[in-house]
């Protein structure tokens, strides 16, 4: 209890609010006698309140806070809300029509969500900010010990440490050598023998510590034996040790965590498949392979493209007469890319650079002479990449994906990246994750690649509808606020 109070109050404390907010909705509308709610529920307050705060009661069981969790990004919290209020909203609805009502009053409801969904996505915003003061500060933080030396320990403890938000406190690591590339700040406890013998000398939560540990020692297997959570990432030729630990968490009252392991610079996306009443094994999957994500990608893709398509063709005389005043020869470019399972495809773009004979081979660069005056402002606000809408009308490309390369780096990078390839399971796309995440532009240097790939393999493991609209949000404030590497 002591270990999960802090939580337990956090979501009481947000389960409140929620229901303050929506009677202060409510009270207003009623005070104020509000044209959003008809006569008839302001008259009859009473079963007003009565009914919705029912709603919000059964909604909670469902969509109640996710913030208390550890991991909670924003899109979740948004999806978790609106599913929350969405629910709440056509409860109330229903139930009022049952119990008395018999007008219709869906507008005045839908009116009604939009308000309280903004109203708690504010409060929500605010709570985070209140959650990150106390755990910044030590309050509601997990004391957490990892174990083992795979490369996936690393990234864990990179996750957990990137925004305060998250409330972890990394003791350290217990493995038989150190991790790869480990900050100084996070130790190295000792090795997996030395973790053993502090399990076997602290048999219960309540038992004594041999005399045989020295004070350090003893130091060490109270502070195990009082964490919160251990991480584990070690292989099967371990396995006694695992049951060992995983026995001794449970008398301990510690939560275990097993980790798989990583091969190489891959991060399987792995989930448990059923068979009979029994998981047989875990299926390795993208988002993307399942037929009804392809299909909402795959609409979204050509309703936006079709509208972005029809307001671009009065621009296209008036852009391709600037580009002709400038620079001789064509308006559009088109060249040769690599998309979807390494088919090759035309790709179009707003001519922005002076005609060369290096334009399949070469990178543009900051100061590239090839460059004019007018194509440079194109490039910097992304205005040149606009024909490709019309690529992703025909299904060579999608609006949001990793970006298509040149034949040329298809090749060269294909021998020297050996995870480059898996890039080209998704459809190529207008911008992609490693574009507003830093790593667009020029790649001078090849661990600049690496990262991208990393990022692009990334965002296919991890695809959702929210995060395509986040990355094409963020791509139009680039072009309202260039990027600087963008050139």
């Amino acid at each position: 209890m002591r270990r999960t109070k802090g939580n337990f109050i956090i979501h009481l404390a947000i389960l409140a609010g929620d229901f303050v907010i929506l009677n202060i909705i409510l009270w207003l509308f009623v005070r104020e006698k509000s044209l959003i709610l008809p006569n008839y529920l302001v008259e009859n307050s009473k079963l007003t309140y009565f009914v919705a705060n029912v709603a919000m009661l059964i909604s909670q069981t469902y969509f109640s806070s996710v913030l208390q969790r550890r991991f909670v990004g924003i899109r979740k919290m948004l999806v978790n809300t609106f599913k929350l209020v969405a629910t709440q909203v056509i409860l109330e609805y229903f139930f009022l029509r049952l119990l008395s009502y018999p007008g219709s009053f869906f507008e005045s409801m839908v009116s009604f969500f939009a308000i309280e969904w903004v109203a708690i996505i504010v409060i929500r915003f605010i709570e985070i900010g209140i959650l990150k003061y106390l755990r910044r500060h030590g309050r509601n933080c997990r004391s957490t010990i990892l174990v083992g030396d795979d490369p996936s320990l690393l990234i864990l403890y990179k996750d957990m440490l990137w925004d305060s938000f998250t409330g972890f406190n990394v003791r350290g690591y217990y493995a038989n050598k150190e991790i790869e590339n480990c900050p100084e700040e996070l130790q190295h406890l000792g090795t997996i023998d030395d973790l053993m013998r502090l399990v076997h000398e602290m048999p219960s939560p309540m038992g004594e510590l041999s005399a045989s540990l020295s004070p350090e020692e003893q130091r060490k297997a109270r502070e195990l034996a009082t964490a919160n959570d251990i991480f584990c990432s070690m292989s099967h030729d371990y396995s006694p040790k695992i049951v060992e630990l995983l026995k001794f968490c449970e008398r301990n009252l510690v939560h275990f965590f097993y980790l798989p392991r990583t091969f190489g610079y891959y991060r399987l996306n792995l989930h448990p498949v059923e068979i009979g009443s029994q998981i047989a094994y875990v299926d390795l999957r993208e988002p993307l392979e399942q037929p009804l994500n392809r299909a909402e990608k795959r609409i979204f893709d050509v309703v936006v493209s079709f509208v972005v398509c029809l307001c671009l063709l009065p621009f296209i005389p008036i852009i391709g007469l600037i580009i002709k005043l400038q620079s001789p020869g064509p308006i559009f470019f088109k060249q040769k890319r690599t998309g979807f399972n390494g088919k090759v495809f035309e790709c179009y773009k707003f001519r922005s650079m002076h005609v060369n004979k290096s334009a399949d081979s070469l990178q543009a660069t900051k100061d590239d002479p090839r460059k004019f005056p007018f194509g440079n402002f194109m490039r910097k606000t992304n205005i040149d990449e606009f024909p490709q809408f019309f690529n992703v009308l025909r299904g060579d490309m999608s609006i949001v994906g990793p970006r298509p390369h040149m034949l040329k780096h298809t090749e060269i990078y294909g021998k020297l990246i050996d995870k480059y390839m898996m890039r080209h399971f998704c459809k190529p796309g207008i911008t992609g994750f490693a574009q507003v995440t830093g790593y667009r532009g020029e790649t001078k240097e090849l661990w600049q690649m690496e990262e991208r790939v990393r990022r692009d393999i990334w965002y296919i493991e991890h695809w959702s509808f929210l995060l395509d609209l986040e990355i094409i949000l963020r791509t139009f404030i680039s072009i309202i606020r260039p990027d600087k590497e963008a050139y």
